[in-house]
């Protein structure tokens, strides 16, 4: 399978199963149309016959033998090797784990999909650190083998009880030496609470940071108010800059949320870069489409668009040695990630799980107050095996509208609970998700083949 593409100038042809990617000239990518398998040496009559009145005979004989060249090496048209691999997943030991320190929040965000941190009907309510003790506890148990094990502290907002994550961070640091164990910490934010001293337990302790904040002052206190109603940018943005500035420019990000109301999103990704942050992320609202903030399929044409106009300014960017790093179009298109996470992407519910206050396990913080996806309890140990198994065969070749996608390899069939809430299935992946992850995908290759130019 492949995929090809023009974006600012450039011709680029993406070999799905080989990972390869090539910027070619308009003969060569023209010239994949009229390529059928198996590639022959020769170059087909037919071929030449179509491009004569444009190109020498020359040229096209040249392009038709690169295009052989690169098949026979593997790098064009290549097999696919992963399928074999799909019907082979098994569950895993969990390795990664999102405690839901806090059923509250002092923001009232309107696009919030734990319900301001209520998460459903189960009530605002903070977990305490007993059960952040079991949650140590059975990490530690149910990782068997590995040795790495990350937690992210998670909400609502985590501040509000963050006594309970010191405490809890210390208690996993006095487990390590004893179990083998290295823990790996995170912490989500919108950082209305922070102080000098949790900037420094967090610097101190939490390998990453995510700092909520959706952009310009404007477009966040439009969507994301107190609990008075009032904006929370103006708190917020000084407290942020304090801990990046004690951090350095590295192991964080801010991470905002665009709607709607700002499909000039980019230009909120470059007020964070203005503002002095580097690290950035964006996301597009994932919601009900009756919302007067959701995106549609009908804001695509404006989406796609945004993206492109980012791509290039954030080349210009990098060119003039003032580049930052948009999460989204981070590529590592010499190594990537491994067979497995290509396949099944974050390992919800499988290696990865989500404990609430009260103890109960979900697949991830998504799931969190569906009672249907609940799967087991830390107060009586119980863990649902079989949901387990599911959600470990659940990957890019269990999802029919995945296995043609030439995507699949980097999404790994999108958000599981994103499917769930918005499509009513677990293998049925979510429309808008993947149509945004697919030009983000294209611009990101983009900007590697411009910056291949300069470097």
């Amino acid at each position: 399978m492949i995929h090809k593409f023009c974006q600012n100038g450039y011709h680029i042809v993406l070999d799905v199963n080989s990972g390869a990617v090539h910027v070619v000239d308009k003969l060569f990518y023209d010239m994949l149309d009229f390529v059928t398998e198996p590639v022959v040496k020769e170059c087909p009559a037919s071929i030449n016959k179509h491009f004569s009145g444009e190109y020498s005979s020359q040229d096209i004989l040249d392009a038709y033998a690169e295009i052989y060249e690169l098949t026979q090496a593997g790098q064009l048209f290549s097999s696919d090797s992963y399928e074999q691999f799909a019907n082979m997943m098994v569950s895993a030991p969990i390795k990664a784990m999102c405690l839901n320190v806090a059923h509250d929040c002092n923001l009232r965000c309107q696009y919030c999909f734990a319900g301001t941190g209520e998460y459903g009907n189960g009530g605002r309510k903070l977990m305490p650190v007993e059960i952040g003790k079991k949650a140590i506890d059975f990490l530690i148990e149910q990782s068997y083998g590995r040795k790495n094990l990350e937690m992210d502290f998670f909400g609502g907002e985590p501040l509000m009880n963050f006594d309970m994550v010191k405490e809890t961070v210390l208690y996993a640091r006095s487990k390590e030496k004893e179990y083998g164990k290295n823990f790996r910490f995170t912490i989500t934010t919108n950082g209305m609470l922070l102080d000098d001293a949790k900037i420094d337990f967090i610097n101190k302790e939490m390998s990453n940071v995510v700092l909520s904040i959706d952009g310009r002052k404007e477009v966040n206190d439009r969507i994301r108010s107190r609990v008075n109603g009032a904006g929370c940018y103006d708190i917020i943005m000084p407290k942020f800059k304090n801990l990046v500035q004690k951090r350095g420019q590295d192991q964080y990000y801010v991470r905002g949320t665009f709607t709607k109301h700002n499909l000039d999103f980019g230009n909120d990704v470059l007020h964070f870069a203005d503002e002095g942050f580097e690290q950035i992320s964006i996301e597009p609202v994932v919601s009900a489409p009756d919302k007067p903030y959701a995106l549609t399929l009908e804001d695509l044409p404006a989406i796609r668009a945004e993206y492109e106009r980012l791509a290039k300014l954030i080349i210009e960017r990098k060119k003039a040695k003032k580049g930052f790093n948009f999460f989204h179009f981070m590529l590592d298109l010499d190594q990537g990630p491994c067979a497995i996470k290509r396949l099944r992407g974050c390992g919800c519910g499988n290696e990865y799980v989500a404990v609430t206050p009260d103890g109960d396990i979900y697949p991830c913080h998504q799931f969190v107050g569906h009672d249907e996806w609940k799967m087991g309890s830390l107060l009586d140990g119980s863990l649902d095996l079989k949901m387990k198994d599911k959600f470990a065969k659940t990957n890019v070749y269990a999802k029919e509208d995945c296995k043609q996608c030439w995507a699949k390899f980097y999404c790994s069939g999108g958000c599981n609970a994103n499917s769930v809430q918005y499509e009513g299935n677990i293998l049925k992946p979510h429309k808008l998700s993947c149509e945004t992850e697919r030009k983000r995908l294209e611009c990101a290759i983009m900007i590697k083949a411009a910056m291949a130019d300069v470097d």
